[in-house]
């Protein structure tokens, strides 16, 4: 049987296909985990550790020399990214105010959205059709994870303080990557064999944290809160892209939400009261953009990337092939 040659002709096919089947047996059966445990289990929960891995095999494909492009994409990526759902923000908020409309969507649901990327979708897309040097901008980029940039765009005071330790364990398995690979070549040429090996793995992981049920309960207002999120960070981001030298597909990989983002809101309401009232259908709605982004963004730069194959302008090379 040929499965790969056939998965071979669907773009996105090794991100695209664990990560539906993770959600599919989550939403059908959510007790796996618990009831198998073991490896069953560590496989169903374990995306953490395995993107952990992926980035450091991914570092050792990066050359020091890279660093200040990793810094202006990173950079770039990351300040039109939550500069885009900042500004969304204020305008929702003309309209919105601090309550819901549409049945559930609120400016926390739209920020929380916007401003959080899915770091795993986004990784694995770079390791099929980007650059190593992409790929490392997501060291920066991550400064999104988490409520800390949502607090500050939604003018949240009285953070505990900065989580300096979370932003270092971001970045430290990338940097010790790219340390063991400038160091040693065989090493390089070792570790970075297997970053593609890992896609399907730790997408199956990000997909065993979805549920499609969440998707229908938001109703058609959360599937289009997904789209927007595509559509809007996707134009702003692509161009940021192209500015800084890119081809766009950096820019469109980062078109999602973060599988995390649904915990925002709860953070959110629990640092300002403001917001406990919406917190519930906000985290609904952020959940349905998970899935939504998840599935539509993979399909959107496979597309992009076919057509700048065709016409000469990317080179697919083995490591980058799925």
């Amino acid at each position: 049987m040929k499965i790969k040659a056939t998965l071979d002709r669907i773009p996105g096919s090794m991100m695209l296909f664990p990560l539906l089947l993770g959600a599919t047996l989550n939403t059908l059966f959510p007790g796996t985990p618990t009831y198998f445990g073991s490896f069953t289990g560590a496989l169903w929960t374990g995306a953490l550790p395995i993107l952990a891995v992926f980035f450091f095999c991914m570092g050792t494909t990066l050359s020091f020399k890279a660093t200040p492009y990793i810094m202006k994409k990173g950079g770039a990526l990351l300040f039109t990214k939550v500069g885009v759902a900042a500004i969304v923000g204020i305008i929702a908020a003309q309209f919105i105010g601090t309550g819901t409309v549409l049945g559930g969507l609120s400016v926390l649901a739209i920020v929380a959205a916007m401003n959080d990327t899915n770091g795993g979708m986004y990784m694995a897309l770079m390791g099929q059709f980007g650059k190593p040097e992409d790929a490392g901008a997501y060291s920066i980029m991550s400064l999104e994870s988490g409520p800390f940039l949502t607090m500050i765009t939604l003018g949240v005071a009285g953070l505990a303080g900065f989580p300096w330790q979370a932003m270092v364990g971001a970045i430290l398995p990338l940097v010790l990557g790219m340390i063991a690979g400038n160091l040693d070549k065989d090493l390089r040429e070792f570790f970075g064999k297997a970053a593609p090996v890992l896609i399907p793995f730790f997408a199956f992981g990000l997909g065993c944290g979805l549920d499609f049920k969440k998707v229908a309960s938001s109703g058609l207002t959360g599937i289009l809160l997904g789209v927007a999120v595509v559509v809007i960070t996707g134009a702003a981001l692509f161009l940021a892209d192209r500015l800084t030298g890119g081809n766009g597909i950096a820019g469109l990989s980062a078109a999602t939400t973060a599988g995390n983002a649904a915990g925002v809101p709860a953070a959110v309401a629990a640092a300002n009261p403001a917001y406990a009232e919406v917190a519930g259908s906000a985290t609904i709605m952020v959940a349905a953009s998970v899935i939504v982004t998840a599935i539509l963004c993979p399909i959107i730069v496979a597309w992009y990337a076919n057509r700048l194959q065709r016409q000469g302008k990317l080179i697919l090379n083995e490591r980058q092939a799925s």
